[in-house]
């Protein structure tokens, strides 16, 4: 699983499951293998359109691929106290 500090991603995964190289999902996407690369390793979060096309071309949802980080303790204190 790759990671950023906002969304974290499990499209390596899916694409390898799938039979798909980084060169044919971005084909199918109409993006540059870079770009795919750049998402699969938490360096670019994709546009809400990216995000569907990955996830149309892999038969998959966008939650299958992204989530969001765990608060960790010290993220709901700050909240907490941001709410006082």
């Amino acid at each position: 699983m790759r990671n950023h500090k906002e969304l974290n991603n499990t499209l390596t995964q899916i694409r390898k499951s799938a039979g798909i190289t980084q060169a044919e999902l971005a084909e199918e996407v109409g993006v540059s293998r870079k770009s795919i690369n750049a998402v699969e390793n938490g360096v670019y979060i994709p546009s809400t359109v990216l995000a569907l096309k990955i996830a149309q071309a892999l038969k998959c949802s966008v939650h299958q691929m992204f989530f969001l980080p765990e608060p960790s303790d010290n993220d709901l204190k700050e909240g907490i106290l941001r709410l006082s």
